[in-house]
């Protein structure tokens, strides 16, 4: 039995929640599949995957496995892709985290032609806004958004820089007024991140002078777009990218207020950040991805 194809099979067949659907993917007959997982099964002694007539569920000892197994799989193909980049051209997969709004709209619609470009790599992108993945080895390159604190576990490389807007709906404005300045949002709903515990605050910068306002509101999530959809609803004031919102201020939808000034939250600046590990100093397919981010982003701010 080849136990690393094993291996393969029954992560996809955890993942894909099914046989059928983990043959599909593997591009095999699902009796292939059960077959193997089955042989697996008998070699080890103990039953990964329960079987039911709608699905499978991995069993307690197949959930150690599940982990093991993954961890083996993603060390191999890693071990085969460093190999494979030592030519002139990034050759192999590159496994990239990306933050979930800010890759799905700037950048998912660009990753067709990066793959254009080098015809020999691959691409397997995960939209998260953790890093605990990275650390792990699970990822080759993250990106995120803010200044990177600094660590001896990372490499930090800042790949450019966006603005955060004020923004609200023009029937919120209407029914609670327009504020003139950035104090005036002490009487207002703010829409917040549910990041930071405590009382939040906006700083202001206007001719090198800040000023720090704490906001308030009954609003917060974690999700970017959640916030977006609830100014375009009225619910509130609130404080986002302008590449998430620069279409609907371009349309009437949201309103940009304060505009005089530089905002961020606390005291954090609007860098877009890459991080990876020491290790993958070098790497051609790390750094092509990286140029290309770099010449995209540098497109927006011309």
């Amino acid at each position: 039995m080849d136990k690393l194809l094993a291996m393969k099979m029954f992560v996809e067949s955890v993942d894909a929640k099914g046989f059928s659907a983990a043959a599909r993917r593997l591009d095999l007959a699902p009796s292939s599949v059960t077959r193997m997982i089955d042989a697996l099964e008998a070699q080890l002694g103990a039953v990964l995957i329960n079987r039911s007539t709608r699905q499978v569920t991995v069993t307690e000892a197949g959930a150690h496995y599940y982990d093991q197994a993954r961890k083996i799989l993603e060390d191999v193909a890693q071990a085969d892709a460093q190999i494979m980049d030592r030519g002139d051209q990034p050759v192999g997969q590159l496994r990239v985290c990306l933050p979930v709004e800010f890759g799905r709209r700037l950048i998912a619609p660009h990753l067709g032609e990066l793959l254009a470009r080098y015809p020999q790599l691959e691409l397997d992108v995960t939209l998260s806004d953790n890093l605990d993945s990275l650390l792990s080895g699970r990822f080759d390159v993250a990106i995120r958004l803010g200044e990177a604190g600094p660590s001896d576990d990372l490499v930090s490389r800042t790949l450019g820089h966006f603005s955060r807007w004020v923004v609200a709906s023009p029937d919120y404005l209407a029914r609670h007024g327009v504020p003139e300045m950035p104090s005036d949002l002490a009487r207002h709903d703010c829409l917040r991140f549910s990041h930071t515990a405590g009382r939040q605050v906006w700083t202001f910068v206007q001719d090198d002078q800040s000023q720090l306002v704490g906001i308030q509101g009954r609003l917060k999530s974690s999700n970017a777009d959640v916030l977006r959809e609830a100014a375009l609803g009225g619910a509130g004031i609130a404080l986002l990218a302008d590449w998430l919102v620069e279409a609907d201020v371009a349309s009437g939808a949201l309103t940009r207020v304060l505009a005089g000034y530089d905002v961020n939250p606390n005291q954090s600046r609007s860098a877009i950040t890459a991080l990876y590990l020491p290790n993958h100093r070098g790497s051609k397919r790390v750094n092509a991805f990286i140029q290309f981010l770099e010449s995209l982003l540098a497109g927006r701010e011309k």
